[in-house]
């Protein structure tokens, strides 16, 4: 079996009490209720033959439904998340507003077993968080990308 990979984009931005980071909430029925552990990079699957950092891209647009900014790409490295999947991030200094957000959707069988399909978004929001707030509620191996991008902005 092939190992699963995805590839995202960590926007951030300084402000007067720090960096802030663009975190999404993963949509649909399970994490409605959740917020630790619920937040994280807007990432995506890829496939091998794929180069990561265009995959980021990729994803980026259609999870936010926003373009992708340009800006030095910092490479954050990889992290095997609890479910073993390899995630790499790449962080680019940017604003935008999440209100201009059109997520992406996805369809899955609810409620289980119903035998009807729903559409939810693949995020139902995003939000600026401080590194520390973002620490509380992102899903917790992408913490080690906030490390990272601690280490490089000082």
């Amino acid at each position: 079996m092939t190992q699963k990979r995805s590839a995202g984009l960590l926007l951030f931005r300084r402000r007067e009490n720090g960096v802030e980071v663009l975190l999404g909430h993963m949509g649909g029925p399970y994490f409605a209720k959740k917020d630790a552990g619920a937040w994280g990079v807007p990432k995506g699957e890829y496939e091998p033959d794929e180069p990561a950092w265009e995959a980021a891209r990729r994803e980026f647009r259609e999870e936010l439904g926003l373009a992708p900014p340009d800006g030095e790409a910092i490479a954050l490295g990889d992290v095997r998340q609890h479910n073993g999947k390899i995630v790499t991030v790449w962080a680019i200094e940017a604003d935008l507003d999440p209100a201009a957000m059109t997520p992406g959707t996805f369809t899955m069988e609810w409620p289980p077993r119903s035998g009807r399909t729903q559409e939810f978004p693949e995020l139902d929001r995003v939000a600026w968080l401080g590194v520390e707030r973002a620490r509380e509620l992102i899903v917790p191996a992408q913490a080690a990308f906030l490390d990272r991008l601690t280490e490089h902005s000082g």
